[in-house]
């Protein structure tokens, strides 16, 4: 199955790559990771390249053997494989050894969830404390009241009067403890409820506080590209980067089928027949062939010899016609020759005439006009018929099938060359043939059209434009559009053309430079110090919880968009 290679570029940040993958033609695209490859170390990058894949229909697979970059796979189900010919797979946790580095976002829950549990485990230890501590207060408050019960009766005085003035505290003690003990249910509930809310205090505070960061990117959309550029037809001599580009030819082929009139005529009457004279004047012994076949001609109606047949003197006076009289001309030798007319019609019965004309070498005439010559007229299928039928199938169909044929190149994520299309048609068939009576004036053409135009790879183009472009300082071009191959034609060297295109050029600032700038920081704050960087527009943020108003200091607990707007929506937005 064919797939996109991308090799990742040390200075890539997370929109290069999403923009690359959604540019990749092929369905499958392999990231090839730098051995620096910071961007691939953090969990939301790994989430956000996922994401893109699921949005753009794509399959991302990871090439590595970076353990943190695969346990990050293996958190967001992105597939990774060793190399270009390992078949790739989703990682499982137990797949890694234990020696293999955590990423930081696995670091910082486990951190977490340790705090949470050792915030619990205190609470719980102080709640056993302080119930001791009441058991201990109401075991001495019992001791209490025994010796005072004793001192009461020695002294004889008011057991109810030295109860009410001794124990107003250790009795409100002792009812607690004798609720707990009559509600031991209500008592649980209320120890499981005070330990729920630490952990929400723990969740809610150190855990969930998170921020969403939405940065609009002011671009300017005026800029022209213009390059001649060559291509090939072999894979092996491409070039990209100095301009010369691998392209392909694709085609379809279209079976027409078209009714179209016959304007052939045909006559299937009889053929006149006749006997013409032959004849010629001899002065020396010699002899003429005329030959079954030859044509003779009157009056521009042909008619052709039905048999062989020749003229000869062989010197002796007795073989002349004109008896041994030999005038100025010669010797008088003649015959008569059978004839038929090359077509039906009654045009050929003509009269008996003189100056019948030959390429035979002898002279001819007739005494006797031809005869039997008749007319039944037809329509027929002539050649000129189907060229014509042939031409205007092409002029009519051809900005259709053109239509046609880049729908369905684009469809395969394939750029299309569009001053590159050609159209042919091959041999046409008529039905019926030709020469052939035609029933009603109708006859029915059938021709294959065969349509093709060269494709390139559109983002080979785009990255060729991104590095050649002419950018200011500290910006960098967000994206390549209006993609078009002008004057291309065929050379013996192979095919040129002239590369246009227009781009979108703005701040260089990538996600990784805006978590730097907002992390630790209150919202506005952030968003003060963001709006002070040339090229950035507005800026929102959201809070991941209502009491969240600052960035958390944990990277990978800030999310970041980034919006490009191009000039029309700039003016729009200012206005």
């Amino acid at each position: 199955m064919n797939k996109d290679v991308i090799y990742i570029e040390p200075e890539d940040d997370i929109t290069d790559i999403i923009t690359k993958i959604q540019s990749a033609k092929e369905r499958i695209v392999a990231l090839v990771p730098p051995k620096k490859a910071g961007v691939f170390r953090s969990i939301v990058n790994i989430k956000l390249i996922a994401k893109t894949s699921t949005s753009a229909g794509k399959t991302v697979v990871l090439v590595t053997t970076d353990p943190s970059i695969i346990k990050l796979a293996a958190a967001t189900r992105l597939s990774v494989t060793k190399n270009l010919q390992t078949p790739p797979r989703i990682p499982e946790a137990e797949d890694l050894d234990d020696d293999e580095v955590a990423s930081e976002d696995l670091i910082e829950e486990e951190k977490e969830e340790a705090e949470a549990d050792e915030a619990t485990a205190e609470a719980s230890a102080e709640a056993e404390a302080r119930e001791a501590e009441e058991e201990a207060e109401d075991l001495a408050e019992e001791e209490k009241r025994a010796e005072k019960a004793e001192k009461a009766k020695k002294d004889k005085k008011d057991v109810k009067d030295t109860d009410k003035s001794k124990k107003p505290l250790g009795g409100i003690k002792e009812r607690i403890v004798d609720w707990v003990k009559g509600h031991k249910k209500a008592s649980i509930g209320i120890g499981v409820g005070f330990v729920a809310l630490i952990i929400f205090i723990v969740w809610g505070f150190i855990i969930a506080p998170a921020a969403t960061i939405t940065v609009q990117i002011r671009t300017n959309a005026k800029n022209l590209f213009s390059e001649n550029v060559t291509f090939t037809t072999k894979a092996e001599e491409e070039d990209a980067e100095n301009g010369k580009f691998y392209i392909q030819e694709k085609k379809i082929e279209t079976k027409i089928e078209k009714d179209f009139e016959a304007t052939g005529e045909k006559n299937l009457g009889e053929k006149a027949t006749g006997t013409i004279i032959i004849y010629d004047y001899f002065r020396d012994p010699s002899t003429i062939a005329v030959n079954a076949g030859s044509k003779f001609e009157i009056n521009g109606l042909a008619f052709t010899a039905d048999h062989d047949a020749s003229l000869s003197w062989s010197g002796t006076d007795g073989e002349c016609q004109n008896q041994g009289k030999i005038g100025l001309q010669g010797c008088l030798i003649s015959k008569n020759v059978s004839v038929t007319a090359v077509e039906s019609g009654t045009k050929y019965n003509v009269g008996a005439a003189n100056g019948w004309s030959t390429a035979a070498g002898v002279s001819a005439y007739s005494d006797k006009a031809m005869s039997g010559g008749t007319d039944k007229n037809i329509i027929v299928v002539q050649q000129s018929d189907i060229d014509k039928a042939k031409n205007e199938i092409l002029q009519k169909d051809q900005e259709t099938n053109k239509e046609k044929l880049i729908s369905k190149v684009e469809n395969e994520k394939a750029f299309p060359i569009t001053s590159s299309f050609k159209e042919e048609a091959g041999d046409a068939t008529s039905t019926p043939a030709v020469g052939e009576e035609v029933e009603g004036g109708k006859a029915k053409i059938s021709v294959t059209v065969v349509d093709t135009i060269f494709v390139i790879d559109e983002a080979k183009v785009q990255e060729f434009i991104t590095k050649k472009a002419k950018i200011a300082d500290k910006n960098k071009v967000y994206s390549v559009n209006d993609l078009f191959i002008e004057n291309f034609s065929e050379t013996d060297k192979g095919y040129t053309g002239r590369l246009k295109a227009s781009y979108i050029t703005g701040p260089s600032v990538s996600e990784n430079d805006i978590i730097d700038i907002v992390k630790g920081k209150g919202f506005g704050s952030a968003q003060h110090d963001l709006k002070d960087i040339d090229g950035i527009g507005s800026v929102t943020i959201n809070g991941s919880l209502p009491w969240v108003t600052s960035f958390p200091n944990n990277p990978e607990k800030i999310t970041v968009i980034i919006d490009v707007k191009g000039d029309s929506e700039n003016k729009n937005e200012n206005s």
